[in-house]
């Protein structure tokens, strides 16, 4: 037998090798266009087929094909987007840009030198530190076992729904509860892995708060299918709305009746305005499990493990930065440690964020000095001022439109409005024609509703026709884009 040490490469005999040789002869003289001599096919896998995201799939075909320059469409309309969730895009740079405190920890640490090397898989120790001291409370103290640092909070949730469901052990996999209207990733990383997903309804009369009936409706019903969690966000895309005390116990109360963990999304946090305020649902949890049997009329009550996903991008204007994490809040006494040991587990593919983005986290969540702690303070008042009255400004012109409205939001950076189809001519027969004819027509970009309701087919049933604008451009450039809305909603008006 003969073997080459240096290239791993063995051969049974030296004939063996004089025989590849003349094979490829014979090849290289045949008709290289023989089909049955084509290299075969590479296959894409099951789960990477079994992946699309609604947004892609309905928007990108329209908007690859539209023309941006209003001079090269002949109308001088500029095309303008209220369709991508990206704070720092915004045009008005000078209103909406990063804390400067984050900027200067993120030179310091390039600097520094001492980011430049791998961190632990599940977060440098003095970033983890610094996420579960922020998320403490007197009722429950985390430690930086609690905290898992992902690759942004998108990476935060597909480590959490990765890690909690399968696709064996029912015939379609175990299912996850998700929120309708509601972030269409969720939906994308469960149906990449086989799962069944299952939506409970929001109720736009309510303020998009959670249905519990018909939540509960799903559970009592969902027996048999193998529900592995739920998934609620708050401040909420594409809503806007912030939930209550009372209604975040609600929900713990129920999913603690099913025993049941929720994963929160929670990565719009503090941005709220119009007097709504952010309540972490762990913090509500564990308050609602100190003040059991003592304050409770509702009798014996188990209240669920919670797992926070959050991050950096939308409250710190920084989405590139792509730093999100997960907090561990068990209640239980240990119902979480099997899914925290598995989540850790997966962190080991990828390790995690960018160790230099990390080394920012505590200059923001815990700062050294009282005058950064200022500094960080007046900028975060200052960026929810800009958006309350962006948002003010949507909400009004809005209702202004023929056709048109909406509930006014309290939070994140987004709006639901509702089309009434019944007043527009034959153009508009669905939430999709809406967006599509309004960009062909006025050069604005903004998102059918039907991407939110887990569906890719645009239709207004069960009254469902939106669309999602966000509100972080600045005041002139949202002016101009209801200016070409009002005109388009006028032009396609009937009696």
């Amino acid at each position: 037998m003969f073997a080459n040490s240096t290239f791993g490469i063995s051969f049974r005999n030296d004939r063996e090798v004089l025989n590849c040789v003349e094979d490829k002869k014979e090849l290289d003289d045949h008709d290289h266009d023989d089909s049955s001599r084509r290299f075969r096919s590479c296959l894409a896998s099951k789960k990477s087929l079994r992946t699309s995201n609604p947004i892609r799939a309905l928007v990108d075909p329209i908007v690859s094909s539209s023309i941006k320059c209003g001079k090269l469409r002949g109308d001088n309309k500029d095309q303008i987007s209220l369709a991508l969730g990206d704070p720092s895009s915004s045009n008005d740079m000078s209103a909406l840009s990063p804390c400067s405190v984050l900027l200067e920890a993120a030179v310091q640490c390039a600097q520094s030198r001492t980011h430049t090397g791998y961190a632990n898989a599940c977060g440098s120790t003095e970033a983890r530190e610094a996420i579960a001291h922020y998320y403490s409370i007197p009722e429950y103290t985390l430690t930086q076992d609690d905290v898992v640092i992902a690759n942004g909070c998108s990476g935060a949730l597909e480590l959490a729904l990765t890690a909690m469901l399968d696709t064996t052990g029912t015939t379609n996999g175990s299912t996850i509860l998700l929120p309708q209207p509601g972030f269409p990733l969720y939906q994308v990383i469960a149906e990449s892995h086989g799962c069944r997903v299952k939506y409970y309804r929001l109720d736009p009369v309510n303020n998009w708060q959670v249905d519990l009936n018909h939540l509960e409706y799903l559970l009592d019903n969902g027996k048999n299918d193998d529900v592995r969690g739920i998934v609620i966000n708050n401040p909420s895309n594409p809503c806007g709305c912030v939930y209550s005390v009372q209604h975040l116990q609600d929900i713990l109360i129920l999913a603690g009746k099913y025993q049941l963990p929720i994963l929160s999304d929670e990565v719009y946090g503090d941005i709220t305005f119009h007097g709504a305020t952010y309540h972490p649902l762990s913090h509500v949890a564990a308050r609602l499990k100190q003040n059991n049997g003592i304050s409770t009329t509702r009798g014996h009550i188990v209240v669920p493990p919670v797992i926070t996903a959050s991050g950096l991008g939308k409250q710190f204007l920084v989405p590139g930065w792509r730093v999100g994490w997960l907090i561990f809040h068990d209640c239980t006494g240990g119902a979480l440690e099997g899914l925290k040991d598995g989540i850790k587990r997966l962190a080991q593919v990828i390790l995690g964020a960018s160790h230099l983005t990390q080394g920012v986290i505590p200059a923001v969540l815990t700062p050294s000095s009282r005058e950064n702690a200022t500094k960080i303070h007046e900028w975060k008042g200052n960026f929810i001022s800009i958006l309350e009255k962006q948002s003010t400004f949507c909400f009004n012109r809005i209702n202004m439109c023929h056709g048109l409205s909406c509930e006014r939001s309290h939070g994140a950076m987004y709006a639901m409005v509702k089309i009434h189809i019944e007043k527009f001519d034959d153009a508009i027969q669905n939430d999709f024609d809406f967006t599509k004819v309004l960009l062909e027509e006025e050069n604005v970009v903004t998102l059918p509703g039907a991407v939110f309701y887990g569906s890719s087919n645009c239709n207004c049933e069960n009254n469902r026709c939106y669309f999602r604008i966000m509100f972080c451009a600045s005041t002139a450039v949202l002016d101009e884009a209801f200016l070409r809305i009002q005109d388009f909603c006028s032009r396609h008006a009937v009696a």
